[in-house]
């Protein structure tokens, strides 16, 4: 069953000119694209039980603001959305789909033998560039490229080269706006897991960065990058490797992670030029998905992330799709923190001491929150704001608007017209703006009564409409997208 609208599936695959309500900003002429799950079911009546494990779909929205012939004032946006045709997509179609993250049956040393030969595909996350090439990316280390322009599939990106790699990633690549380096994590399973933090160059050429042994591995969805450090966040939500050897069907992969709150959440803090662990001290136990945004202050001294938390891991139980279709998503609400390490503390936060530095945490917005991002041109840099889905608390429904967090300050602006329920925010900087909030905000509500999607265009600094297109169909609720500002629109589009 189907029911919520934000959670069906879309079959159809389009590419389209629109015209825009309003009027885009003449600077903003790059591509928006995202990923996301675009089906859950599949023609032998088969599903997902999952909502990170529907089919991926990729959407790119190409702003072209002097097309406005026949049409409005306000330009044209080129639309177009398609399935990756991956291993995990064709399997799927003809009746052969052996589960995913949380769908599911099997024996978890299969699955990860898997990992090594055949490493599971359905790269429904995020896109990024990689070298010259455009990859969708998810938790293994197998990206999907795709042709940017018609978003084709085009082949597999492996982990190559010497630098080391592992059955498992962090699904968020982090982009050193300073050097172009896009660093990742891979996690190793063995008798001594370990963590690989390895980079890419703008070139595209793999290199080792640090090895981090660790007893039993923690599932981690993304980690935050300094100039100088990569910060992983080690929470209690962890892997037996043991597992491996027992014998026997087992449940999907993320439920073999076990919730260990007395363990706490281990930060560890690598130096990316020397691969060393500098600090690595203990806080509460928490759960998160997504890093904001990290810098450094007093002179490198002391490390700044805002991360995204919730109290536990059962946020990932909430988005089984029986339970947000029936409206019970109350765990996936979050609120964003701010942790900061002093690399020359010792001990703890709270009751968890030991480990070199210090950390502390307070609360810059808990009004309810999820898939916060903050401004490109701020990554690695201290940032004011972040821009995330608003959720009402407690929660019955998916995002009703979207919220601007000044993170010094601590207050918000919303907005809420133009749909029912809302995405992701990208902020998009305006190239010769001053002000850090001088761009738009770029977000896809959906519209229940009218059974459509929307693109919307919200002005950073006064967070209004600017920009409206209406999109053919009503897209499923996605994950994460980019802002490419070298796609534009081709000639005759």
């Amino acid at each position: 069953m189907e029911s919520h609208s934000g959670f069906h599936s879309l079959h159809e695959e389009t590419a389209v000119s629109l015209p825009v309500t309003g009027a885009l900003p003449d600077w903003l002429r790059g591509s928006l694209v995202r990923n996301g799950p675009g089906a859950f079911s599949f023609p032998d009546g088969s599903a997902v039980d999952h909502w990170f494990d529907g089919l991926a779909m990729l959407y790119r929205f190409t702003f072209d603001p002097d097309d406005g012939a026949g049409r409005s004032d306000g330009g044209a946006v080129h639309y177009r959305n398609r399935f990756l045709r991956s291993a995990a997509h064709e399997a799927a179609r003809a009746g052969e789909f052996e589960g995913g993250f949380a769908t599911g049956e099997t024996t978890l040393r299969s699955r990860l033998a898997g990992f090594l030969t055949a490493p599971y595909d359905n790269a429904n996350i995020v896109a990024e560039r990689v070298g010259d090439r455009y990859v969708a990316l998810t938790e293994s280390p197998r990206g999907v490229s795709f042709d940017p322009d018609t978003l084709a599939t085009t082949g597999h990106v492996d982990r190559e080269g010497d630098a080391p790699s592992g059955q498992l990633s962090c699904a968020h690549f982090k982009r050193d706006p300073a050097t172009g380096a896009l660093l990742t994590v891979d996690t190793e399973f063995g008798r001594t897991s370990r963590y690989h933090v390895t980079a890419w160059t703008p070139d595209g050429d793999r290199r080792h960065v640090a090895t981090v042994p660790t007893e039993k591995p923690a599932y981690m969805h993304s980690f935050a990058l300094t100039p100088r450090y990569v910060v992983l966040t080690e929470f209690p939500l962890r892997l037996d490797p043991l597992r491996f050897l027992r014998p026997g069907r087992q449940s999907a992969f993320i439920e073999q992670f076990d919730w260990e709150p007395d363990r706490g959440t281990r930060i560890v803090v690598v130096d990316r030029t020397t691969g060393s662990v500098v600090a690595e001290p203990e806080t509460d136990a928490v759960f998160g998905f997504h890093h904001v945004n990290a810098f450094e202050r007093d002179g490198g001294t002391e490390i700044v992330f805002d991360l995204e938390t919730v109290p536990d891991a059962t946020t990932i139980d909430s988005l089984y799709l029986e339970n947000v279709r029936a409206g019970e998503m109350g765990a996936i609400v979050g609120r964003v923190d701010r942790f900061t390490v002093d690399l020359g503390g010792s001990g703890g936060a709270g009751r968890y001491g030991g480990g070199k530095g210090s950390v502390s945490r307070e609360t810059l917005f808990d009004g309810g929150t999820a898939l916060p991002t903050s401004s490109p041109a701020r990554w690695c840099r201290r940032h004011r704001y972040v821009y995330a889905m608003g959720m009402d608390t407690p929660v019955t429904e998916w995002a009703r608007r979207v919220v601007k967090i000044d993170a010094t300050t601590g207050s918000a602006e919303t907005f809420d017209d133009g749909g029912d329920y809302f995405g992701e925010p990208l902020f998009v900087p305006d190239p010769d703006g001053d002000a850090e909030d001088d761009g738009v905000v770029l977000t896809v509500a959906l519209d229940v009564d009218e059974e459509r999607s929307r693109l919307l265009v919200i002005d950073g600094e006064t967070f209004t409409e600017r920009a409206r297109v209406t999109l053919p169909h009503a897209t499923p609720f996605d994950f994460h997208g980019r802002y490419f500002p070298e796609l534009r629109a081709a000639a005759g589009e």
